[in-house]
C-alpha cells in the first residue's frame, strides 16, 4: 500500500471515527442501527482493498464518501423517521413526514455516481459520451436492489422493518425513493463534473 494511500484513507477513518462512536453510543434501536450504518463498515474495507492494491480516490471523491458514511451514521442513531434534522425542516417548511431519508437516497444517487465516474475516467474503461447515461443507470440499480433489501428486511421482522424503512405511511415511498436517487445521480453527472475531473487531475500529479 502507497504511502499516499494510507495517508488519504487514514484521515477519512480518523475523521469518521467519533462519528461511529457517538452513533453507535445508545441508538434508537440497535438492530436498526446496524441495518442502516452496515454500508460504513462495507465501503471502509472496500477502501482497505483499494489501497491494498495502490488505488486512491480524489480527494473530492473521498469527501463524498465522508458524508454518505455521516449521513447514515445520523440516521442509524436516529432512525431516518426521528432524525432531527428532518424533524426542523418538518417544523419550518409545514411538511407532513420527516424528510431526512430524502436526504439519503439522494446521497445514494449522486456519491455512486461520483465513484462510478472517477473509476471509469480514470481506467479509461468507457468512453466519454456514454459515462453519464452509464452511471445513472448503475446507481438506479443500485437503489433498486437497496429497496429490495428493504423489502426483504419487511419480511423478515415487520417491527424492525418500521424503522429500517421509514415510509410513515407514505405508498409511493418507494418510487419517490428511487427519484431521489435519480436527481442525486443527475446532479454528480451534470453539475459536479468540474470539481471531479480538476480533483482527479490533482489526484494523479501526486
Amino acid at each position: 500500500m502507497s504511502r499516499k494511500t494510507q495517508d488519504a484513507n487514514f484521515v477519512l477513518l480518523l475523521a469518521m471515527v467519533p462519528v461511529i462512536a457517538w452513533s453507535a453510543w445508545g441508538p434508537f434501536d440497535r438492530l436498526t442501527w446496524w441495518l442502516e450504518v452496515v454500508p460504513v463498515f462495507i465501503g471502509f474495507a472496500a477502501l482497505f482493498i483499494a489501497g491494498r492494491k495502490g488505488w486512491v480516490f480524489s480527494t473530492f471523491a473521498l469527501a463524498c464518501i465522508g458524508l454518505h458514511m455521516a449521513l447514515l451514521l445520523v440516521g442509524g442513531h436516529y432512525t431516518y423517521a426521528r432524525t432531527p434534522l428532518g424533524e426542523w425542516w418538518k417544523e419550518w417548511f409545514g411538511f407532513t413526514r420527516n424528510h431526512y431519508d430524502r436526504l439519503g437516497h439522494f446521497a445514494q444517487g449522486f456519491v455512486p455516481a461520483v465513484l462510478f465516474q472517477e473509476i471509469m475516467i480514470r481506467l479509461r474503461a468507457i468512453k466519454r459520451g456514454w459515462l453519464g447515461v452509464l452511471t445513472v443507470s448503475f446507481c438506479l440499480a443500485i437503489s433498486a436492489v437497496y429497496e429490495l433489501l428493504e423489502w426483504a428486511a419487511a419480511l423478515v421482522s415487520e417491527e424492525a422493518s418500521e424503522a429500517f424503512l421509514g415510509t410513515q405511511g407514505d405508498n409511493w415511498d418507494t418510487q419517490q425513493d428511487i427519484f431521489i436517487c435519480l436527481l442525486g445521480a443527475l446532479t454528480a453527472v451534470f453539475l459536479t463534473r468540474w470539481w471531479q475531473n480538476r480533483s482527479i487531475r490533482k489526484r494523479a500529479k501526486k
